[in-house]
Formats: structure tokens, sequence, C-alpha cells
């Protein structure tokens, strides 16, 4: 396989991505980023452990969705995040029916 093969694939397991992320957004009610990964949830909970120097965040999330182009199962019943780093949690808008 070329580098221009490889590039060719992961473009399209990209865009395959992307369309996958569309095509779910709507079932979840948040958006979390990390410095590894970025997630869909339906519940979120943090807790900041301030007896680790440096203090470190542990989120543990339900019914998610892991963004990896890599991953066979992007869909999770369940997610444990370790972080010392920054964490961006948003709530996505409520849907209309």
């Amino acid at each position: 396989m070329s580098e221009e093969d490889l590039e060719r694939y992961e473009a399209e397991i990209e865009l395959a991505l992307v369309q996958e992320y569309r095509a779910v957004l709507p079932m979840f009610a948040y958006v979390v980023e990390t410095e590894r990964r970025f997630y869909l949830a339906n519940d979120v909970a943090m807790t900041v452990r301030s007896d680790t120097q440096p203090a470190c965040v542990e989120l543990e999330l339900s019914d998610a969705w892991v963004w990896d182009m890599y991953r066979p199962a992007r869909f999770v019943p369940s997610v444990r995040v370790v972080t010392w780093r920054d964490v961006n949690i948003e709530r996505l808008p409520e849907k209309e029916l």
C-alpha cells in the first residue's frame, strides 16, 4: 500500500466518521472534549480530585459515543476518563419534537 493510498483511506474513514457524528448528534445531551478524545454522552458526572498533585478530573460518561476513527465500536454504555488537563463539557440544546 502506497503512502497516497493510505492517505486516501484515512481521509475516507474520517469523512465517514464526520457523517456518523452528524447523524448521531441529535441522540445525545452533552459534548465532552478532553485532550485525547471527543465524546457525545447522555449523562456526565465530573469529580475534581484535589488529593493528587496536580489535581485531576475524573469523568463518568453514560450512554456515550466516542470520536475515534480506528475504533470498531463507537457506541459504549459507559466511559471513565481521568485527566490532568483541560476538559470541556457542553450541554446541547434541548431537542424539539
